[in-house]
């Protein structure tokens, strides 16, 4: 029943599988099928000029389509990382969303460490050794140690 279809479609068969690739793209999560179906389009538009050369057969099709899938997959994904742009930047990275804030000393740095409040959480800070109620800004952040300097 396949075989009857592609025939009586002809050229246009790839064009109805990448359509169908990019309508299923609606449905399923992420955005992966896209580049499956601009691969379909592309061999969809060379059938368009080649469907009756004797070279276009369907094998030549086949491994045409696999190898341009791949093709667009990295070349959309190198898009899309390079066009990766957030508003918010340090999302993961809580501690380094702190630098340049200002805190004052929960508890005194006593051997180059101490506490400091910032928002809801008690951070752990190294520098040099200050008593309790020292205003502070923070400057570095590693890991989940923060590095702060008197103001």
């Amino acid at each position: 029943m396949l075989a009857k279809i592609i025939a009586e479609l002809g050229p246009w068969s790839w064009w109805v599988v990448g359509l169908v690739l990019l309508a299923a793209e609606m449905i399923v999560p992420g955005f992966f099928l896209v580049w499956i179906g601009l691969a379909a389009l592309i061999v969809g538009a060379l059938s368009l000029l080649f469907w009756d050369s004797p070279f276009w057969v369907w094998e030549l099709q086949a491994i045409l389509f696999a190898l341009l899938a791949v093709a667009t997959t990295f070349a959309g994904r190198r898009l899309m990382l390079r066009n990766a742009a957030t508003d918010e930047p340090f999302l993961n990275q809580r501690g380094a969303s702190l630098v340049g804030r200002t805190a004052t000393l929960h508890e005194p740095i006593r051997e180059g460490r101490g506490r400091i409040r910032l928002d809801d959480t008690l951070w752990q800070v190294m520098g040099p050794d200050l008593p309790v109620g020292t205003q502070v800004k923070v400057v570095a952040s590693n890991g989940r140690d923060l590095r702060v300097e008197p103001i």
